[in-house]
């Protein structure tokens, strides 16, 4: 196997298709050792008026956005009880993982709560994630993006970037998650953005944050990874691991396209992989 774990998850209760259960099984059956929830901890008071709010609504998937810490906190206590019910009762078949996906803010109150978040829940890692950008007082998200005039977008890519490279600066993630998350909706794909591209890797290796190769964008009209070969090749440059992550949110998305994923990496020059003790390790020191 490309590597015997998979630690970016996503169950029901939050965007997920499938139970904690469900997922640990077909993961074992697939020949993985550990596999990790890492549900999304998405908290900021104007969360619920984002545009795409409603559009979670009608998805059912709303309950990933909060926007007061109590409500995220009682709804991550009684998920991470639930990981440990099924920790005990797949008898060792498979290690199961408490993780979580935490988008990063910049709101005044944010970075407190969320170490005092990370005190109470102890989890064995956290992703680093950045899925909104704050523009004219609005959070937007990468269809937000795609949606906007040309300058505007610009603008917003611009924050994007920006974002990951505070994330990365605190020193509070594990590693970041799908990096160039924008070309989701094809968007800051132009090369005018390889000189932020390379200060973002740069601030990424001067604070040691790993990188996570996603495999979630390996669909027709994209098919490679988070981050992109261009991205890669930066990585290739510096000391920074990475590791495979297939951002599933149904059994059958897990370990999808690894082995696709693994070749690219290494045709793009990248040798070094994040083990899982290094990442267990991490969050001990860190918590």
């Amino acid at each position: 196997m490309v590597q015997d774990f998979t630690l970016h998850t996503h169950t029901i209760g939050f965007d997920g298709n499938n139970s904690i259960a469900e997922m640990a099984k077909h993961a074992s059956q697939l020949g993985f050792k550990t596999i990790g929830f890492s549900n999304h901890f998405i908290l900021h008071p104007d969360i619920l008026t984002a545009p795409c709010y409603k559009y979670s609504k009608r998805g059912n998937y709303d309950n990933i956005y909060c926007d007061n810490f109590d409500t995220i906190m009682s709804r991550y206590v009684n998920h991470y009880h639930e990981l440990e019910h099924v920790a005990a009762s797949v008898g060792g078949k498979i290690r199961i993982l408490r993780g979580l996906e935490a988008d990063f803010f910049y709101y005044p109150t944010w970075e407190k709560q969320f170490r005092r978040a990370i005190q109470i829940l102890q989890p064995d890692y956290i992703i680093g994630a950045c899925h909104f950008v704050e523009h004219n007082g609005i959070l937007c998200n990468v269809h937000d993006m795609a949606n906007a005039d040309a300058e505007n977008r610009d603008i917003m890519v611009r924050k994007y970037w920006q974002k990951i490279r505070d994330a990365a600066s605190t020193g509070l993630f594990t590693w970041m998650a799908h990096l160039d998350l924008p070309k989701k909706k094809s968007v800051g794909q132009d090369e005018k953005w390889f000189d932020t591209e390379g200060q973002v890797i740069d601030t990424l290796a001067k604070y040691k944050v790993p990188v996570e190769v996603n495999t979630g964008l390996y669909r027709p009209y994209c098919n490679e990874p988070y981050p992109s070969p261009r991205i890669m090749r930066l990585i290739s440059g510096t000391d920074l691991p990475v590791l495979f992550s297939d951002d599933s949110h149904h059994i059958s998305q897990i370990g999808r396209h690894f082995s696709d994923a693994c070749q690219l990496a290494t045709e793009c020059g990248i040798k070094k992989r994040l083990s899982l003790q290094k990442i267990l390790d991490f969050s001990n020191k860190t918590l």
